[in-house]
């Protein structure tokens, strides 16, 4: 109950002095209400040093001792300027975040944005939550900088970015100012596909003559080229994400005969004893083997039911629907 109570009152806390708000969409700016500054340890023991050298002066009427005092103390006034100034007026937005598997790293992409004539320097961008920021960007006047940020994912499903703070210290590093964003991005998260699943369910039905020929309408896959290959036969699309310099090679599809064999991923047709998360796994398991072997595919998981075709297109919607299975498309 009371560490119920201590972190209600921290939030409550937390959203009055640090204006905490929700997500926030589009570019957002960062105007002078919005970053706070303290004195840095480097700061407190400077403004300690300040005090011993202005009792020493009052003593012992040092004109000298005075105009250093004075001096300092005047830097300090600047260095507290110039911090503030390095990170006020800033703008942010969110970029893009690619869907990963359950278990990997979800990047965000963060846009920061100079457009005054003021160069940026030593800005430090990270999760609230991180203990000491890992990421320190520059900014120059009039351009903008990409800061990418990762955080382990476990679940499937809509994984909302936490909330960013930006801090900088520069250029003496005796203040710190910082200030916080809640950006308006998210990462779709897929169920991670089972390591060793069974073959993929594909449906036969005997040929007419009910002898094996290899023919146009078998289509069983794609396999390397082979000199006398038709070029008809040549898969193309497969071709075209084979790049020649990394190792890639020309590749053919592949006929049988003696079935027609149609492949279809059927949520409901796996057995119902098995745990629903389990189930999703095997599915995006047979999803990434059909697009490996360039097999079209039908695919059917509660309201979605698709229609047999391959390709990236594919493969994404098919993963979506089973990342978001149960949850829905607002989670």
């Amino acid at each position: 109950m009371l560490a119920a109570l201590t972190g209600l009152v921290r939030r409550k806390t937390d959203k009055w002095l640090f204006r905490m708000k929700g997500t926030e969409a589009g570019e957002v700016f960062l105007s002078q209400r919005r970053v706070f500054i303290l004195p840095t340890g480097a700061g407190m023991g400077f403004f300690a040093l300040l005090l011993v050298l202005l009792v020493g002066s009052i003593n012992y009427n040092l004109g000298l001792g005075f105009g250093l005092t004075f001096l300092a103390g005047t830097c300090a006034v600047a260095d507290m300027y110039l911090t503030y100034k390095n990170l006020a007026h800033l703008r942010l937005r969110a970029g893009r975040a690619q869907a990963v598997f359950a278990g990997e790293e979800a990047n965000f992409e963060l846009h920061l944005i100079n457009r005054t004539r003021l160069d940026r320097y030593a800005i430090w961008i990270d999760f609230a939550s991180q203990g000491t920021p890992r990421h320190a960007v520059d900014v120059a006047a009039r351009a903008e900088t990409v800061a990418r940020l990762s955080m382990p994912t476990e679940e499937r499903g809509w994984c909302p970015s936490p909330r960013v703070r930006l801090s900088t210290r520069f250029p003496l590093g005796l203040f710190t100012a910082w200030s916080y964003w809640q950006p308006d991005a998210r990462v779709l998260v897929w169920p991670f596909p089972e390591t060793e699943a069974p073959p993929l369910p594909m449906r036969g039905s005997a040929s007419v003559d009910g002898i094996g020929h290899a023919g146009d309408d078998n289509f069983a896959g794609i396999r390397s080229y082979q000199p006398g290959d038709p070029m008809r036969h040549l898969a193309w699309r497969q071709i075209a994400r084979l790049d020649p310099a990394f190792g890639g090679q020309l590749v053919t599809k592949h006929f049988e005969g003696g079935a027609n064999e149609e492949l279809v991923l059927d949520f409901d047709a796996l057995p119902i004893f098995m745990d629903v998360e389990l189930r999703l796994s095997r599915m995006a398991r047979w999803v990434l083997d059909a697009e490996q072997r360039g097999l079209p595919y039908g695919f059917r998981i509660g309201a979605h039911q698709f229609a047999a075709s391959s390709g990236d297109a594919h493969r994404a919607a098919c993963l979506r629907a089973l990342a978001l299975h149960g949850i829905g498309e607002a989670a």
